[in-house]
């Protein structure tokens, strides 16, 4: 009697799966929990020479999620801005006055970004007390914000002159800076002006990576494994395969065609340098501590903030010149530090801190003076297909006399805060 080897999986009493009637085999551990082998092959593949593709290496030591098809599609929720400018001559209200205080009409670069029982903060103008002596910086109320067919703010100065109105917005001219401040809501207040924050929905598209390596049946018997079952010709390939990976996701473009002599269509994605809308620039052919103060501010405050630790992936120019730099307690340049199995040289300020790396490949694609500054924390991998190894038998099929391997992994990486990564571009002379 035929005996059946085929083991059966039965679901347990906390939604685990079991293997029964039969061995623990590569099938049933793909059928009953298929992350074990994908999680298994990317601990193995992340051991291949780690310092020259940091970000395949960070993107597959943080995780992927499953992407149920070639195009991905992701959103990113931002936040509301904060600040807006004045945009022509500040008008008095001459018909209004509220317990002394005085009403106006202020036309901004985004009307629509301050509500009704908001306070705005004018930096550039003074408050006055009810001395009239000038004391903190001018504070307006919102009464009224921007209609369909009615533009501008109607506000009041809550700390403007008492005596003379018009000296209370002297110094609110065209391009003042406003800061929006909370809401201030009266005592029988119940509901306040909506606000909700919308997603923007981006994608982009999984390309398939592929390697291959041959050898022939003699050289099989005659080759010693190494690591996790790789020979020496397949650790090179694999190494070659992320290298080619690591500048499709730095630096690809994000397209699509049919192949003229397949037939058939072709992804490519789009690299997260194309992704991160920060952007700071050097000038000049020598980088001072008071630039880098100005890099970390950029990397760190306003929009781009984020984590407190970010990386910077960077050219072998500009680690040059961060390495020719005298750091002191404002910049300081502590010893290695170790993440996701690569070794990081940091720079900390009272900003945040950066783990510091060379990248081979921005010095290949002719960006060796400039670097990505990446928050981890928005850095998000998709797979469509896992990496996974295929053995191909060309002996039996009349091609040639080898065994074949063939490395496939379709991918891609997405920026979810696209403003909390900032490109660094050195514009020299």
């Amino acid at each position: 009697m035929e005996q059946n080897n085929t083991p059966t999986i039965i679901e347990g009493t906390t939604n685990g799966r079991h293997v029964i009637d039969g061995p623990l085999t590569t099938p049933a551990i793909r059928e009953a929990s298929p992350a074990l082998l994908v999680n298994e092959i990317d601990r193995r593949i992340v051991q291949v020479r780690p310092m020259s593709t940091p970000v395949d290496q960070i993107s597959r030591m943080v995780g992927a999620r499953p992407s149920s098809s070639m195009i991905v599609d992701y959103y990113s929720v931002d936040t509301k801005p904060a600040k807006a400018s004045v945009i022509s001559e500040v008008t008095m209200l001459n018909d209004s006055q509220i317990e002394g205080r005085f009403v106006y009409r202020i036309y901004t670069s985004n009307d629509r970004m301050f509500a009704p029982t908001e306070t705005i903060m004018v930096p550039e103008a003074m408050g006055y007390d009810s001395q009239e002596r000038p004391t903190q910086s001018l504070v307006l109320y919102v009464l009224e914000n921007a209609s369909a067919t009615d533009m501008g703010l109607k506000v009041i100065a809550l700390n403007g002159n008492p005596v003379d109105p018009e000296l209370a917005m002297d110094e609110v001219g065209v391009g003042t800076r406003l800061v929006r401040m909370g809401r201030a809501a009266s005592e029988l207040d119940v509901q306040t002006a909506q606000f909700e924050a919308l997603p923007v929905k981006s994608s982009n598209y999984c390309q398939i990576f592929k390697a291959q390596v041959e050898q022939s049946v003699y050289a099989k018997l005659s080759a010693k494994e190494v690591g996790w079952t790789f020979s020496d010709q397949e650790e090179v390939a694999i190494m070659d395969m992320r290298m080619g990976m690591e500048k499709s996701f730095l630096f690809g473009t994000k397209a699509r065609l049919t192949d003229p002599q397949k037939y058939d269509e072709v992804l490519f994605t789009d690299g997260i340098w194309n992704q991160a809308e920060g952007a700071f620039n050097i000038s000049g052919n020598a980088l001072s501590q008071e630039k880098l103060i100005e890099l970390m501010r950029a990397a760190f405050m306003g929009e781009a903030a984020g984590s407190s630790r970010k990386i910077l992936i960077a050219g072998s120019g500009l680690i040059e010149h961060l390495n020719a730099l005298s750091y002191t307690k404002v910049i300081s340049a502590n010893d290695t530090v170790t993440r996701w199995g690569i070794d990081f040289s940091e720079l900390r300020s009272k900003f945040g801190s950066l783990y510091v790396i060379h990248s081979e490949v921005f010095d290949q694609c002719g960006h060796e003076y400039d670097g990505l500054v990446l928050d981890p924390q928005y850095l998000t991998k998709y797979t469509h297909v896992p990496f996974k190894v295929e053995h191909l038998d060309l002996k039996k099929s009349g091609v040639r006399n080898t065994d074949a391997l063939v490395a496939t992994e379709s991918s891609c990486l997405v920026l979810r805060h696209p403003k909390a990564h900032t490109k660094v571009v050195w514009l020299r002379d």
